[in-house]
């Protein structure tokens, strides 16, 4: 058995692996010790600010706080290689089942963001590069600048104020209309896939329309981080023999763009997608509690702040897969579109 691990793809998988679950457990370590030395109190928020003293010591017990602190993540770790998370204190349910359902609701939003962002970012990011120093670039990159370093919260309720309050071109606060809430079965949890499988296009176009605002907000800020990278990956292949020798050759200008320059940043870009997909879903955060969005952000908010540590560590293991997945897929895309690699 020793001896296959001296196989190099084999001996990769293994340092991967090791590497994937000492991360994961540095990252509940440190969650768990912050979650216990934070001045909140979970026990209180169960009971209550008037119970008495007896009553407290019981709950306190019972939640197992009166043992070590190793020895209180001891048993967490063991409940969680039996695929148990713990209930969650504010809602009653298992974390798991929380999970399950609050998840679909912001993976929606996020991709949202994402084909957003990304479709605008790479255009941006294109146009400002074959226009370098020109008025167009320098008002790209301001806009990048602009769009990446303004809180993602002050553009949602700036958005909410225009374009909900003012215009009421826009969905208000949650994820649908009142009135279809729950007409449609749940599939996928993804309120645009359900509500089209059913074939219910009221639901649908409810959905679209509370939907397209956090979501075009989320996007705004990955469109400017994905303007940027293009601009340089592209600005960087500007001085590049090849370009020189396919403009030489008389290829017109967009094939020289979009069938040379993008096409080799296109391994680059992958990777920026990936993490910027990543960090939608961890800034969905802010964006869901702005918006009311019943999704993964507004539950670890709830979770923080009723010091609910069972939640919260939950969505700290979810954040830490969905990243490390992200990073695994980048690079298994790597190694497919760019042969220089798989050596």
């Amino acid at each position: 058995m020793f001896a296959c691990l001296n196989h190099p793809m084999l001996r990769a998988a293994a340092h991967r692996a090791i590497s994937v679950v000492l991360t994961l457990l540095g990252l509940l370590l440190l969650t768990f010790v912050i979650g216990r030395v934070m001045p909140l109190d979970p026990v209180l928020s169960i009971v209550g600010p008037d119970a008495d003293k007896s009553t407290y010591d019981q709950v306190y017990r019972q939640l197992g706080f009166d043992r070590p602190l190793a020895v209180q993540f001891g048993y967490y770790l063991r409940d969680l290689l039996h695929g148990d998370l713990g209930h969650a204190l504010f809602t009653g349910h298992a974390v798991t089942d929380d999970l399950a359902r609050v998840l679909p609701a912001t993976v929606e939003l996020a991709t949202m963001s994402l084909l957003l962002g990304t479709c605008a970012g790479v255009s941006l990011g294109v146009f400002a590069a074959t226009r370098r120093g020109a008025l167009a670039d320098h008002v790209v990159r301001v806009i990048s600048l602009f769009g990446y370093s303004t809180p993602v919260f002050w553009f949602g309720m700036m958005g909410l104020l225009v374009f909900y309050a003012w215009l009421g071109w826009a969905g208000g606060a949650g994820r649908v209309d009142l009135a279809f809430d729950g007409v449609v079965p749940t599939r996928t949890g993804l309120l645009l896939v359900d509500s089209a499988l059913a074939g219910d296009w009221q639901v649908f176009r409810s959905a679209l329309r509370f939907l397209i605002l956090p979501a075009c907000v989320l996007g705004l800020h990955s469109m400017a981080y994905i303007s940027r990278m293009t601009r340089s990956f592209m600005l960087a292949q500007w001085s590049q023999e090849y370009i020189t020798t396919a403009r030489v050759k008389g290829l017109p200008e967009r094939d020289v763009i979009w069938g040379h320059a993008f096409r080799n940043i296109l391994v680059q870009l992958l990777t920026i997608v990936a993490l910027a997909y990543g960090g939608l879903l961890e800034g969905a955060v802010l964006i869901e509690t702005v918006f009311a969005w019943p999704g993964f952000g507004l539950y670890l908010t709830n979770g923080l702040l009723l010091g609910d540590m069972n939640a919260v560590m939950g969505c700290v293991l979810a954040v830490g897969v969905i990243f490390i997945t992200l990073n695994l897929l980048s690079d298994a895309l790597y190694h497919l579109l760019d042969p220089r690699t798989r050596s």
